[in-house]
C-alpha cells in the first residue's frame, strides 16, 4: 500500500486564460521525472479526495502533481461552462504546466477528464489519466461520451467506481486504454460504511494504481 507524503513542496501560481484567471496549486517532486496534472469536475473543486491523494502520493515517487482550477471555480461561480470553455482554460494553463520541459500527463475527474482526452494530442499530452470518466448521464446510456475517451490518442488510464451512475466499468468500450476499479465506489469514489473495503483503501487502490501506471510510462 502506498502512503502519502508531506514532503512535497507546495505552491500556487495563477494563469491567466481565454476563459478567465485560473489557478494552479503545485505539490513538487524532489526529483521529478513526469508532471500530472489533474483538474476538477463540474461539481466539485480540487479538494476532491482523489486528487488530494494523488498530490500526496505522487511527489515521493518522481512525480509533480498541479492540480488545476478551472476559471470559473477561481471566479467562484456554481455551475460550469460549456465544454469549450472548459478546454480554452486547459489550452490556457497548458504552458504553465509544461515550463519544466518534462512530459505532462493530462488529467482530471468527471467533466476535467473529458477535457484532458479532448485536448490531449493537441497539447502533445504525454498521456492521459481519466478519473470517474462520465461515459454518459446517469440513467441515459445512449448518450455515450465514448469517443472522447477513445480518441485521446495517448497512453490512457481510466480509474473508475464500480458503482459509478455516470458509467460503470463493464460498460465501457474495448479500447487500448487501461482501466482499473474501484470497487464499491461512486461517482466521487465513496465507498459506503458495508463495503467490503474502508474508504482509506480505496483510496490506496487509486494512489497504488496511478503510482505503478505513471511507473510504466518512463
Amino acid at each position: 500500500m502506498t502512503h502519502a507524503t508531506k514532503t512535497a513542496r507546495t505552491s500556487t501560481e495563477t494563469v491567466e486564460t481565454e476563459a478567465g484567471t485560473a489557478r494552479i496549486t503545485w505539490h513538487e517532486a524532489k526529483k521529478a521525472r513526469l508532471v500530472l496534472a489533474v483538474s476538477h469536475g463540474a461539481g466539485g473543486g480540487i479538494e476532491a479526495r482523489d486528487l488530494t491523494a494523488l498530490a500526496e502520493v505522487l511527489p515521493a515517487h518522481g512525480v509533480t502533481v498541479a492540480r488545476v482550477e478551472q476559471p470559473w471555480r477561481v471566479s467562484g461561480k456554481k455551475l460550469a461552462p460549456a465544454p469549450k470553455t472548459l478546454d480554452a482554460g486547459w489550452r490556457g494553463v497548458w504552458p504553465a504546466l509544461a515550463r519544466s520541459g518534462l512530459p505532462v500527463i493530462s488529467g482530471g475527474r468527471s467533466a476535467g477528464a473529458r477535457v484532458a482526452c479532448r485536448t490531449a494530442t493537441e497539447l502533445g499530452a504525454h498521456a492521459v489519466l481519466a478519473l470517474s470518466f462520465p461515459l454518459h448521464p446517469p440513467g441515459k446510456p445512449e448518450k455515450s461520451r465514448a469517443d472522447e475517451l477513445l480518441g485521446s490518442g495517448v497512453p490512457t488510464l481510466v480509474v473508475q467506481g464500480g458503482n459509478d451512475p455516470f458509467g460503470k466499468p463493464a460498460e465501457f468500450p474495448e479500447g487500448t486504454y487501461a482501466l482499473v476499479e474501484i470497487p464499491y465506489g461512486d461517482h466521487g469514489f465513496a465507498v459506503p460504511k458495508r463495503a467490503e473495503i474502508s474508504q482509506d483503501e480505496a483510496v490506496a487502490v487509486i494512489t497504488d494504481a496511478v503510482v505503478e501506471w505513471t511507473g510504466s510510462l518512463g
